[in-house]
């Protein structure tokens, strides 16, 4: 059985050493917020606009600076999928707020929260503590 490829781009959103995690409507766990590119977009693009559509702000294009690149498999999915989560840094304007089609609500995590978060959001979150961006 081949392998199916979730490819994302997602957004770290670090603040006060906590990352910004987002939660959708039926999802029991916490993802770094980011999404799937439509046709024809890159990965920046894509990242800029699941950004604006779940969070409702705007990234800074010209801030964007990729971060890594993570697979684990995918939450909620069948055996064998797996996610690989580009991920970027980048700053913002706006103020952050769900948009309640999407996204049930967001957290700011910290150690504490790991517990919270799939599986790939977690190896995300064990490398920026490791590297003293998170507590």
């Amino acid at each position: 059985m081949e392998n199916i490829i979730i490819d994302k781009p997602a957004w770290i959103c670090i603040k006060d050493k906590k990352v910004l995690m987002a939660r959708s409507h039926g999802q029991d766990v916490f993802y770094t917020p980011g999404g799937g590119r439509e046709e024809g977009e890159t990965s920046e693009q894509a990242l800029i606009r699941e950004v604006k559509e779940a969070l409702l702000v705007d990234i800074v294009p010209e801030t964007i600076k990729h971060y890594g690149t993570f697979t684990a498999p995918a939450h909620g999915r069948p055996e064998g999928t797996i996610v690989q989560m580009t991920c970027y840094t980048a700053d913002y304007i706006g103020e952050l707020q769900v948009d309640d089609v999407e996204i049930a609500e967001y957290a700011w995590f910290g150690s504490a929260d790991m517990d919270k978060l799939s599986a790939v959001g977690l190896i995300v979150f064990k490398d920026l503590r490791e590297k003293n961006l998170i507590e």
